[in-house]
Protein backbone atom coordinates (compact mmCIF):
# COMPACT_ATOMS: atom_id res chain seq x y z
CA UNK A 1 0.00 0.00 0.00
CA UNK A 2 2.87 2.55 -0.11
CA UNK A 3 1.74 3.52 -3.05
CA UNK A 4 -1.27 4.31 -1.89
CA UNK A 5 -3.12 7.57 -0.57
CA UNK A 6 -4.22 6.73 3.14
CA UNK A 7 -6.84 8.63 5.24
CA UNK A 8 -7.13 7.51 9.06
CA UNK A 9 -11.00 8.44 10.15
CA UNK A 10 -12.83 8.11 13.53
CA UNK A 11 -16.40 6.52 13.79
CA UNK A 12 -18.27 7.74 16.21
CA UNK A 13 -18.92 11.78 15.96
CA UNK A 14 -17.04 11.86 12.30
CA UNK A 15 -18.83 9.39 10.35
CA UNK A 16 -22.39 8.99 12.49
CA UNK A 17 -23.83 10.32 15.10
CA UNK A 18 -22.19 10.08 18.36
CA UNK A 19 -24.72 9.41 21.49
CA UNK A 20 -23.70 10.04 25.18
CA UNK A 21 -25.07 6.34 26.24
CA UNK A 22 -23.02 4.81 23.63
CA UNK A 23 -23.99 3.67 20.03
CA UNK A 24 -24.85 0.39 20.63
CA UNK A 25 -26.86 -1.35 17.76
CA UNK A 26 -27.20 -1.26 14.41
CA UNK A 27 -30.30 0.42 14.58
CA UNK A 28 -28.38 3.28 16.64
CA UNK A 29 -25.83 3.81 14.72
CA UNK A 30 -26.98 6.39 11.83
CA UNK A 31 -24.47 8.65 9.46
CA UNK A 32 -24.24 12.22 9.80
CA UNK A 33 -25.36 13.69 6.79
CA UNK A 34 -23.28 13.87 4.18
CA UNK A 35 -20.55 11.95 5.48
CA UNK A 36 -21.08 8.72 3.29
CA UNK A 37 -20.76 10.36 0.22
CA UNK A 38 -17.88 12.27 1.19
CA UNK A 39 -15.73 8.88 2.10
CA UNK A 40 -17.02 8.03 -1.64
CA UNK A 41 -15.90 11.36 -3.04
CA UNK A 42 -12.50 10.37 -1.15
CA UNK A 43 -12.46 6.73 -2.20
CA UNK A 44 -13.22 7.96 -6.16
CA UNK A 45 -10.11 10.58 -5.72
CA UNK A 46 -7.69 6.79 -5.12
CA UNK A 47 -8.00 7.72 -1.43
CA UNK A 48 -8.06 4.32 1.31
CA UNK A 49 -9.95 5.19 4.45
CA UNK A 50 -9.42 3.07 7.37
CA UNK A 51 -11.67 3.77 10.58
CA UNK A 52 -9.60 3.87 14.21
CA UNK A 53 -12.12 3.84 17.01
CA UNK A 54 -12.45 3.26 20.77
CA UNK A 55 -15.37 1.25 21.23
CA UNK A 56 -15.13 0.90 25.27
CA UNK A 57 -18.95 -0.47 25.10
CA UNK A 58 -17.61 -3.91 24.70
CA UNK A 59 -15.67 -3.51 27.34
CA UNK A 60 -18.43 -1.71 29.84
CA UNK A 61 -20.54 -4.56 28.43
CA UNK A 62 -23.21 -2.30 26.85
CA UNK A 63 -23.04 -4.34 23.53
CA UNK A 64 -21.04 -7.22 22.10
CA UNK A 65 -19.35 -8.34 19.47
CA UNK A 66 -22.07 -9.76 17.09
CA UNK A 67 -23.46 -6.28 17.81
CA UNK A 68 -20.45 -4.09 16.64
CA UNK A 69 -19.86 -6.53 13.38
CA UNK A 70 -23.93 -5.63 12.46
CA UNK A 71 -23.01 -1.58 13.09
CA UNK A 72 -20.10 -2.02 10.82
CA UNK A 73 -21.82 -4.12 8.22
CA UNK A 74 -24.97 -1.33 8.47
CA UNK A 75 -22.12 1.33 7.57
CA UNK A 76 -20.79 -1.40 4.76
CA UNK A 77 -24.00 -1.35 3.21
CA UNK A 78 -24.73 2.28 3.33
CA UNK A 79 -21.54 3.03 2.17
CA UNK A 80 -21.64 0.80 -0.84
CA UNK A 81 -25.29 1.92 -1.68
CA UNK A 82 -23.48 5.54 -2.36
CA UNK A 83 -20.76 3.98 -3.62
CA UNK A 84 -18.01 4.13 -1.57
CA UNK A 85 -15.89 1.65 1.16
CA UNK A 86 -13.54 1.11 4.00
CA UNK A 87 -10.55 -0.32 3.70
CA UNK A 88 -10.55 -1.51 7.29
CA UNK A 89 -11.38 -0.93 10.57
CA UNK A 90 -9.42 -0.90 13.65
CA UNK A 91 -10.69 -0.55 17.72
CA UNK A 92 -10.04 -0.53 20.66
CA UNK A 93 -12.65 -2.73 22.53
CA UNK A 94 -11.42 -1.75 26.47
CA UNK A 95 -12.41 -0.07 29.02
CA UNK A 96 -10.44 3.21 30.17
CA UNK A 97 -9.94 1.55 33.38
CA UNK A 98 -8.29 -1.19 31.58
CA UNK A 99 -4.73 1.38 30.63
CA UNK A 100 -4.41 -0.37 27.45
CA UNK A 101 -2.17 1.23 24.45
CA UNK A 102 -4.41 0.89 21.85
CA UNK A 103 -6.97 3.18 23.67
CA UNK A 104 -6.92 6.89 21.79
CA UNK A 105 -5.42 9.29 23.11
CA UNK A 106 -2.92 6.59 23.03
CA UNK A 107 -0.91 5.40 19.76
CA UNK A 108 -1.81 1.98 19.40
CA UNK A 109 -4.64 1.48 16.76
CA UNK A 110 -2.45 4.16 14.71
CA UNK A 111 1.15 1.90 14.96
CA UNK A 112 -1.38 -1.20 14.09
CA UNK A 113 -2.52 0.99 10.81
CA UNK A 114 0.82 1.39 10.08
CA UNK A 115 1.84 -2.01 10.70
CA UNK A 116 -0.98 -3.84 8.84
CA UNK A 117 -0.77 -1.77 5.63
CA UNK A 118 3.28 -1.32 5.93
CA UNK A 119 3.25 2.08 5.62
CA UNK A 120 4.85 5.34 8.15
CA UNK A 121 2.00 7.51 9.09
CA UNK A 122 3.78 10.79 8.30
CA UNK A 123 1.45 13.27 7.32
CA UNK A 124 -1.21 10.84 6.75
CA UNK A 125 -4.76 12.60 7.43
CA UNK A 126 -5.65 11.71 10.41
CA UNK A 127 -9.48 13.14 11.48
CA UNK A 128 -11.67 12.77 14.25
CA UNK A 129 -14.17 15.02 16.47
CA UNK A 130 -12.41 15.06 19.69
CA UNK A 131 -8.95 15.75 21.12
CA UNK A 132 -7.87 12.66 21.84
CA UNK A 133 -8.42 11.79 18.45
CA UNK A 134 -5.98 14.42 17.19
CA UNK A 135 -3.18 13.69 19.88
CA UNK A 136 -3.56 9.55 18.53
CA UNK A 137 -2.74 10.51 15.34
CA UNK A 138 -0.12 13.64 15.89
CA UNK A 139 1.70 11.26 18.24
CA UNK A 140 2.47 8.90 14.89
CA UNK A 141 2.89 11.93 12.63
CA UNK A 142 -0.52 12.30 11.27
CA UNK A 143 -1.57 15.22 9.85
CA UNK A 144 -4.42 16.07 12.07
CA UNK A 145 -8.09 17.51 11.05
CA UNK A 146 -10.67 18.00 13.93
CA UNK A 147 -14.30 18.07 12.12
CA UNK A 148 -16.74 20.28 14.13
CA UNK A 149 -19.25 16.91 14.72
CA UNK A 150 -19.83 15.13 17.22
CA UNK A 151 -18.10 15.96 20.74
CA UNK A 152 -17.13 19.21 18.68
CA UNK A 153 -20.25 19.81 17.32
CA UNK A 154 -21.27 23.52 18.29
CA UNK A 155 -17.70 24.86 18.74
CA UNK A 156 -15.90 27.57 16.82
CA UNK A 157 -12.73 26.78 15.12
CA UNK A 158 -11.57 29.11 17.63
CA UNK A 159 -12.95 27.55 20.26
CA UNK A 160 -11.57 24.57 18.90
CA UNK A 161 -8.26 25.90 19.06
CA UNK A 162 -8.36 26.69 22.88
CA UNK A 163 -8.62 22.42 23.26
CA UNK A 164 -5.41 22.63 22.98
CA UNK A 165 -5.02 20.74 19.11
CA UNK A 166 -2.10 19.73 18.28
CA UNK A 167 0.35 21.76 16.14
CA UNK A 168 -0.43 21.94 12.88
CA UNK A 169 -3.68 20.70 13.33
CA UNK A 170 -6.60 21.46 10.55
CA UNK A 171 -10.11 22.37 11.90
CA UNK A 172 -13.38 21.66 8.88
CA UNK A 173 -17.25 22.02 9.82
CA UNK A 174 -17.56 18.23 8.93
CA UNK A 175 -16.50 15.21 7.12
CA UNK A 176 -17.31 17.03 3.75
CA UNK A 177 -15.73 19.80 4.24
CA UNK A 178 -12.68 17.86 4.67
CA UNK A 179 -13.27 16.03 1.88
CA UNK A 180 -13.55 18.73 -0.18
CA UNK A 181 -10.47 20.29 1.12
CA UNK A 182 -8.17 16.86 0.89
CA UNK A 183 -9.51 16.61 -2.52
CA UNK A 184 -8.60 20.08 -3.98
CA UNK A 185 -5.58 19.80 -2.67
CA UNK A 186 -4.72 17.00 -5.13
CA UNK A 187 -1.53 14.88 -5.49
CA UNK A 188 0.13 17.27 -3.10
CA UNK A 189 -2.11 15.57 -0.09
CA UNK A 190 -0.61 11.97 -0.59
CA UNK A 191 1.77 11.21 2.01
CA UNK A 192 5.73 11.54 0.85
Amino acid sequence: MSDRKLVILDRDGTINLDRDDFVKSPQEWEPLPGSLEAIARLNHAGWHVVVASNQSGLGRGLFDMAHLNAMHDKMHKLLAAVGGRIDAIFYCPHAPEDDCACRKPRAGLFEQIGARFGVSLKSVPAVGDSLRDLLAGASVGCQPHLVLTGKSAGLTPEQAWLQGLPAGSRVHADLAAFADHLIERGADAAPA
